[in-house]
């Protein structure tokens, strides 16, 4: 290594110039990246020469690599492999928030040249720079904001949505709720109405706690025909109980429990007492398609060739949420939501058409949608409950029932399970008896083809029909999970088989496809993430189906540090938008393979976030082999 050399005032200006490339310098102030660069001296490092090691003691200086490339291999007891770092990146960031020595072993690939940063100067920027802190500190995080926010600009041309669905209800609010008293008459009530230019009226008593609510929707049918008089209390037509929220829920929230029971507002509660009210028209005023809209449109449908136009809309939705900013968890919540629902309405279609009563039957939804993570490239993952004495007699009607709707779902743009996880299959349409036999049989074999189907089956979510007919499955998980510890060893196992796209050097390794190299963000990402959270949710019996609900569920349980954990669910959302991102860009020239990404089609931040991503995976792997496979 040559001596290190402080840079000149020329110099520091030219590596802001730089470095404001890359996060977090370019969100900090000019006056803070120079008192960084000020400080720092140049070192150079020649091919394979070490740069930093435990035998050097704690660790003094921030190292900034400016060009070149510098991997750390942590020595034989680290079989996942070391880290791999790039031009723009800072190491070794823990070792010197924690005044200790590095646990690895840092060496060039290639010539690279690096700033050093006195850790004296870091702790000052940091204590007046909130960017340079949060970075530091969760960088994980930070680069999710960095790509969510890029990816907001790169969709904002194409959408009028304004509002981010992750915005508080507190924050939606226009002032106090137009409310009158129940006794109240209705010509008092309507009067009210038209002179504060509302289309709704909350009823509420006197310690302002919602009673029911009276919208321009329900005039016709409740007042006008019928002939009502109008000196009638307006609590003889109110609807009552009120569905309400409060205040820390957000737009989110009230947009699906609008969609959910045909709301056009939802009154919005601090405990007990009224506060404000939302509308539809407050969560999507300048969007052209709206979460209420599209559902409605789904649920209106009377043929199977009318939801396949509509289902088109489902793909136009979501890109307007991009272009919102919204994030993967609600972004694929919201796309399952809909999902749902033209499952639903295809389901009382067949129903009808056939004379089933599914009041004797529920039907699943297994894998990504029974978690509520479909993104748009799906298939079909359904299954069938249904109540006989006669099984074998009965069966064959419901599985004709379900091939219809698994045809006519693939006709929707939802196509049939190769693997033939469908409910029209005889192995996913069973009684009670058969399904609680079935979890039984694959919770104490653990052959391997056991595991695959606890990896779909167990993902279960009843999506219509009788849902108490599910909840005998889902108790036979959260008690007999945890008190099979060969199965979890083997889940743990499985959940082994696949290692992020990584290097022994920690830098990214893609594969070829179609002649370009990229990763499969499901297998090689996302994947990793869901497989750990159903151990974790097998182990600790948690009732919850989806990804990020049993990570945080797992974490509290497991006492694992906030900031481990945050880096999980970042991780996880992350790699699920740049699924979603690619399969809304897809066309022609496309990958055939509708979870691969071409790496150099990546910007600096998101390869920059994938290599994060997959370490964080790598990390939670070794988690795995420390707590399961001893």
């Amino acid at each position: 290594m040559d001596d290190p050399a402080v840079p000149s005032a020329s110099l520091v200006a030219q590596l802001a110039q730089e470095l404001q490339r890359h996060a977090p310098f370019a969100q900090m102030q000019a006056d803070e990246l120079h008192e960084l660069l000020a400080a720092a001296a140049q070192a150079y490092y020649a091919p394979g020469e070490l740069v930093l090691a435990p035998e050097h003691g704690p660790v003094g200086q921030l190292h900034l690599l400016r060009q070149g490339a510098v991997s750390a291999q942590r020595g034989l007891a680290d079989t996942a492999g070391g880290f791999h770092y790039e031009a723009g990146e800072m190491f070794p960031v823990a070792a010197l928030l924690g005044q200790r020595p590095v646990t690895a072993s840092y060496r060039s690939q290639g010539d690279s040249f690096c700033l050093l940063i006195p850790a004296a100067t870091v702790q000052a920027v940091a204590r007046r720079s909130a960017v340079f802190a949060d970075f530091l500190s969760r960088r994980v995080a930070q680069f999710l904001a960095l790509s969510r926010r890029a990816l907001q600009v790169a969709y904002a041309s194409q959408t009028l949505a304004e509002q981010s669905l992750e915005t508080p209800l507190a924050q939606l609010l226009r002032g106090a709720p137009v409310s009158v008293p129940p006794e109240t008459p209705l010509h008092e009530a309507l009067a009210l109405m038209e002179a504060r230019h509302v289309g709704s009226l909350l009823v509420a008593d006197a310690e302002q706690r919602a009673l029911g609510i009276l919208t321009r929707h329900d005039l016709l049918s409740r007042i006008v025909l019928p002939r009502l008089a109008l000196d009638t209390p307006i609590a003889a037509v109110m609807s009552s109980p009120v569905l309400g929220l409060q205040l820390g829920d957000t737009a989110q929230d009230a947009a699906l429990l609008m969609s959910r029971h045909g709301l056009r507002h939802v009154p919005v509660l601090d405990g007990e007492r009224l506060v404000g009210i939302v509308s539809e028209r407050d969560l999507f005023a300048l969007q052209r398609l709206s979460l209420k809209q599209v559902s409605s449109a789904i649920r209106a449908a009377e043929s199977v060739d009318t939801l396949k136009l509509v289902a088109q809309d489902i793909r136009r939705f979501a890109r307007n949420l991009l272009a919102q900013g919204v994030a993967a968890r609600q972004l694929t919540e919201l796309v399952s939501h809909l999902n749902d629902v033209l499952t639903q309405r295809l389901l009382q279609l067949v129903a009808v058409a056939r004379g089933m009563d599914m009041g004797q039957a529920c039907w699943l939804a297994f894998g990504s949608e029974g978690r509520s993570e479909q993104t748009l490239a799906t298939d079909q993952d359904n299954g069938l409950i249904f109540v006989s004495d006669r099984p074998d007699a009965e069966r064959p009607r419901w599985m004709a029932f379900a091939r219809e709707v698994n045809e006519a779902l693939d006709a929707c743009g939802y196509p049939l399970c190769k693997g033939g996880i469908m409910a029209s299959e005889p192995a996913c349409c069973r009684t009670p008896q058969e399904w609680l036999q079935a979890f039984n049989e694959w919770l104490e074999h653990g052959a391997p083809e056991d595991l695959l189907k606890a990896s779909i089956y167990f993902d279960f979510r009843p999506l219509a029909g009788d849902a108490e007919l599910a909840r005998p499955l889902r108790e036979l998980l959260g008690r007999h999970g945890a008190a099979l510890p060969r199965f979890l060893r083997q889940l743990g196992e499985n959940a082994l088989r696949s290692r992020p796209p990584l290097n022994w050097l920690g830098a990214l390794e893609g594969q070829t496809l179609d002649g370009r190299e990229g990763v499969d963000l499901k297998l090689q990402g996302t994947a990793l993430f869901v497989d750990a959270a159903r151990l974790f949710a097998l182990a600790h019996g948690l009732a919850a189906t989806g990804t990020r609900e049993r990570l945080e569920a797992a974490a509290r349980l497991m006492q694992v540090p906030a900031t481990e954990s945050e880096g999980w669910v970042g991780a996880f959302e992350f790699l699920q938008m740049l699924r979603l991102r690619g399969q809304m860009e897809g066309g022609a020239g496309a990958p055939t393979n509708p979870n691969w990404i071409v790496l150099e089609t990546l910007n600096d931040v998101d390869r920059r976030m994938l290599k994060e991503c997959c370490k964080v995976a790598r990390r939670l792997q070794q988690r795995i082999e420390l707590d399961w496979m001893r």
